[in-house]
């Protein structure tokens, strides 16, 4: 069966995050401490959430690359037909990787 997508991503991130409708993965788990991002901070920002980048045909779920109040990214792989977000990453880009403000990557 195929994910079905949702039409405002960033929008259905959001209200998963609100009602705590939020998987954390293994990867995400073992990451954040060592980059000095907290859940707390996740969940803070979500008003602020920007899309940067969408994976719509990830190999498990349809993914999305966020901005987060402005400073670090989070990639969200959502369920609609469960209706949760899981946290896949977050990380602080790179400012040589990135055009200011984190919103488009640079061209090499």
């Amino acid at each position: 069966m195929t994910e079905r997508l949702s039409e405002n991503p960033v929008v259905f991130i959001q209200d998963c995050i609100r009602r705590r409708s939020i998987f954390w993965t293994y990867h995400v788990n073992m990451r954040l401490d060592r980059r000095h991002i907290s859940r707390e901070e996740i969940f803070a920002a979500v008003d602020s959430y920007q899309l940067v980048e969408a994976y719509p045909d990830d190999k498990y779920l349809p993914s999305y690359l966020v901005l987060a109040a402005g400073t670090f990214h989070v990639l969200f792989a959502i369920d609609t037909e469960g209706d949760n977000a899981r946290v896949v990453t977050a990380y602080r880009p790179d400012k040589d990787e990135w055009e200011l403000g984190f919103l488009r990557r640079k061209s090499r």
